[in-house]
């Protein structure tokens, strides 16, 4: 079994696995103790916040751990809007953040507040200019993660995070995928992590407060790590979370190089293997182990499947699962296909063989999902010389499989208007339209659902 899906969480790594081993023999007692074996916990303790400390590029007393990554991004957020509760209460977030910082917002939103989601290119990256115009007086805090998790766009954090410091707003960096391959370059205020991004132990996040920064940590008052993750520290799995991070971070230059080569391997080959792919996120500013890419008139869970019965783990955004039914909210906002979405995020030692294995089996999996979501000859009729196609009460990817049908039962110049009542279709069809260089007109209400307009223009 070839495990492709590191971005989701990567393999425990071995330096982590030995000292964690080694510390639950002698990390077990309260740190906060002065008698011997407490003493030896703190030491663990500290050690490992100077290790992590010295890979985020922070001082160790701006560093706490706490239980996730998660939870030290809803910690990061609330205690610096807490803190600058006299500026405002307005955030602001890129369009394809975590979920928990679209949590947090959310959670601020119905307080009270106010946010601002700025958008993305269709590689995933913000724009400096249209981050910075977001800006307002009464802006409290605002976010960038350095990476993202779904497609592996490098985001420009230290122009953002100068745009902010120019006008005194703090910038909370998620750096969860990134923060293994490196440190956050820039001005930053605040940063989270997570441990199992990297190869450490699940169970473990990072926040680091840069001093100067206004937080008021919210919750009841505790002495533990700085009264910002309260409970009683888990110091085996710290100390493994510090050591794997200062290991990973001492291979990452040369594992970079070639996991970069093996991801650009698959960039160039899926669309040459595959036809109707199209390849998502940063051509060049990307992590290096990650590559997403979206096969039309396929279904992304069924594809997952037929590939973990070939032998491959991966992921995918894809818009029907059996268990949202809603587009991913990265692709969305990127204005890609969500429908066939693959995401391949290669651990360390990956290797060339699991890769070539990969891509040579890759177009039959592909070629056989399709097979079996073949639709039924469309249902169609011509009103006022506009073709109409009805898919309701069908799943995408079929609406966009009877578009590519009829599309060419209409002149060059003429209209295709399919009716959907599947929510992923607002996403697909201009993606569709978008990668088969043909016209997308917009929406309308229809009696049922909505109808999309396109245009044959080839």
């Amino acid at each position: 079994m070839s495990y492709f899906d590191a971005a989701s969480s990567a393999p425990l790594h071995p330096v982590a696995r030995q000292a964690l081993l080694a510390s639950l023999d002698e990390g077990w007692a309260d740190p906060a103790r002065l008698y011997r074996e407490g003493r030896k916990a703190r030491l663990l303790l500290d050690a490992a916040r100077e290790a992590a400390a010295e890979a985020v590029g922070c001082r160790a007393d701006e560093l706490v751990f706490t239980t996730s990554g998660t939870r030290a991004v809803h910690t990061g957020i609330a205690g610096a809007l807490a803190g600058r509760r006299r500026v405002g209460r307005h955030l602001i977030v890129s369009a394809v953040e975590h979920s928990s910082v679209l949590h947090s917002a959310e959670a601020l939103v119905a307080e009270g507040g106010s946010s601002t989601e700025v958008p993305v290119d269709r590689t995933g990256a913000v724009s400096v200019a249209a981050y910075a115009d977001s800006l307002r007086s009464d802006t409290a805090l605002a976010c960038l993660q350095s990476a993202n998790h779904e497609v592996g766009t490098v985001q420009p954090v230290a122009e953002v995070a100068e745009a902010c410091r120019a006008v005194g707003v703090p910038l909370l960096v998620d750096a969860a995928q990134s923060l293994g391959w490196g440190p956050v370059e820039g001005a930053w205020s605040l940063l989270t992590a997570s441990a199992h991004k990297w190869g450490g132990p699940a169970g473990v996040g990072l926040l680091a407060v840069r001093k100067g920064v206004r937080f008021a940590p919210q919750g009841p008052v505790d002495e533990r790590e700085l009264g910002r993750s309260p409970g009683f520290e888990n110091i085996p799995a710290v100390v493994a979370a510090a050591a794997s991070l200062r290991a990973v971070r001492t291979e990452a230059t040369q594992e970079a190089l070639r996991l970069r080569e093996l991801t650009e391997r698959i960039r160039a080959r899926v669309p040459r293997l595959v036809p109707g792919v199209d390849v998502v996120g940063d051509p060049v500013r990307r992590l290096p182990g990650i590559v997403t890419f979206s096969c039309l008139y396929v279904d992304g869970e069924t594809l997952l499947h037929e590939l973990d019965r070939a032998g491959f783990s991966v992921s995918s955004g894809s818009s029907c699962t059996s268990s949202t039914l809603t587009p991913s909210h990265v692709l969305k906002a990127m204005g890609v296909l969500s429908e066939g979405n693959v995401r391949v995020s290669l651990p360390r030692g990956a290797t060339e063989e699991d890769v070539e294995r990969f891509l040579a089996m890759l177009p039959g999996a592909v070629a056989g999902v399709r097979e079996k979501l073949g639709a039924q000859a469309p249902m169609t009729a011509v009103e006022e010389d506009v073709l109409v196609v009805d898919a309701l009460g069908k799943r995408c990817p079929i609406p966009v499989i009877e578009l590519a049908k009829v599309i060419g039962d209409v002149p060059v110049g003429g209209t295709v208007r399919v009716l959907s009542d599947d929510e992923a279709a607002r996403l697909d069809i201009p993606a569709w339209c978008e990668m088969r260089a043909q016209e997308y007109m917009g929406e309308e209400r229809a009696p049922k659902g909505t109808a999309y307009l396109i245009r044959r223009l080839t």
